[in-house]
């Protein structure tokens, strides 16, 4: 239980430092691009991944796919936070889950049983309250919420699809998608330093860094949560979600002041019910 909550903790705590980022002007994407030092750093001296594992059979543009999404999807959940919240883009982040259970449906035929069905229209009730305005707020950035929801969706399927592949070890093929990523999140640094001509602001070192520990971390004790429950994965897939929802609405409450509306709250607690719809549609 340890393991999870920690997962849960370095999850949440992402979106924080995200938050207070901002009290700092530091720059979102060089934010990001430090993070991948930090993480592929990590991942190398805890994992000590083994590159000559990967051979002409590895899913080569699978791992580029993610490595492309990843950089991608960080920036608009960093927009997400700062135009939404932090409640309502973890809540969006966690709901992503129904894309790769749609996609289990529509793509590969498979059978959804009561609960599932109930878990994803409620999922989607859900999503909906969620990202309804305030009516005292004259903005309503939905597009990078969503953008979130769409796009943790499919680099879900797509790990799914990495994990199949056991020649590899899973963390070396993480190593090698952290790499990618880095990559990608270099070019899009260096575009916006000298075509958009933004400054690099030097403060976005330290906050890229605690994000990779905490991004690493969270990817670390999830797996190790798995480990534990080896015997009941969906403890872990059900504890994850809610817990992340429950923390990072109650921290962006009260320690953000986000403004929640009655329906917004009713949205954050539908997708707890959907969650659990998901759980027992599991044990099935």
């Amino acid at each position: 239980m340890l393991f999870l909550i920690l997962s849960i903790l370095c999850s949440v705590i992402v979106g924080v430092i995200f938050k207070i980022s901002r009290k700092y002007n530091a720059n979102p994407s060089q934010i990001i691009s430090f993070n991948y030092i930090a993480a592929i750093t990590l991942c190398y001296f805890t994992f000590t991944p083994d590159l000559n594992a990967l051979d002409h059979n590895a899913p080569l543009e699978i791992y580029t796919s993610v490595g492309i999404l990843l950089p991608i999807l960080f920036l608009f959940l960093a927009l997400s936070i700062k135009y939404m919240g932090i409640a309502k883009t973890d809540a969006a982040q966690r709901l992503s889950l129904f894309i790769p259970i749609l996609a289990a449906w529509l793509l590969f035929n498979e059978g959804f049983n009561t609960y599932k069905v109930i878990g994803v229209l409620v999922g989607f009730a859900a999503l909906l309250f969620i990202l309804k305005k305030p009516s005292d707020n004259a903005e309503n950035k939905w597009i990078y919420p969503a953008t979130v929801l769409l796009g943790f969706g499919i680099i879900d399927i797509l790990f799914k699809k990495i994990a199949l592949y056991t020649v590899v070890p899973y963390t070396t093929s993480l190593f090698f998608v952290f790499l990618i990523a880095f990559a990608i999140s270099i070019v899009i640094v260096l575009y916006k330093l000298f075509v958009a001509k933004e400054n690099f602001v030097l403060k976005s070192i330290p906050f890229g860094i605690l994000v990779g520990i905490f991004n690493f971390g969270n990817i670390l004790f999830y797996l190790k949560a798995h480990k534990a429950f080896s015997e009941n994965p969906s403890t872990v897939f059900a504890g994850m979600n809610m817990g992340v929802i429950i923390l990072g609405t109650l921290i962006g409450a009260f320690f953000f002041k986000e403004k929640l509306s009655k329906i917004n709250i009713l949205g954050l607690f539908l997708a707890l019910i959907a969650v659990v719809f998901i759980f027992l549609s599991q044990l099935q």
